[in-house]
């Protein structure tokens, strides 16, 4: 059986990967870690399934995210068989900025899923943080 803690620690491997993709500007690597039928939804914005999700980081990344980096530090993590839910403070530092404006802070809700031995973004949610 594996311990609680090593569940957290590969779960935060999936967060390591995601933001590693993103200071690289690699939406292929970035959508990698999600689902085929993933979605993403935030203010404004839907997607279903990991093509939409890269097509909606490739244009970020040529676009207003150039240069971005996205920070995410969980908060609470429940783990039950396969399925994860992650609870987390985030948001986007711009490019230029050192944190995360108050404005962008959010908390997010991700579902992970294992699959074949791999932890893999299910569904993940936004919303602005309470101030």
């Amino acid at each position: 059986m594996t311990s609680t803690v090593a569940l957290s620690d590969e779960i935060k491997t999936v967060f390591d990967q995601v933001y590693a993709a993103w200071a690289a500007g690699d939406a292929d690597a970035f959508a990698a870690v999600y689902t085929d039928d993933v979605t993403v939804a935030m203010p404004g914005v839907f997607n279903k399934g990991r093509t939409a999700v890269r097509e909606h980081m490739a244009a970020g990344f040529a676009g207003p995210l150039k240069g971005s980096r996205g920070v995410d530090q969980p908060l609470d993590i429940r783990v039950w068989g396969d399925t994860a839910i992650v609870v987390s403070r985030a948001g986007i530092v711009l490019a230029g900025e050192t944190e995360v404006s108050d404005d962008r802070e959010v908390r997010a809700t991700w579902v992970l899923i294992r699959a074949d031995g791999q932890w893999k973004v299910a569904a993940y949610t936004n919303t602005p943080a309470n101030r």
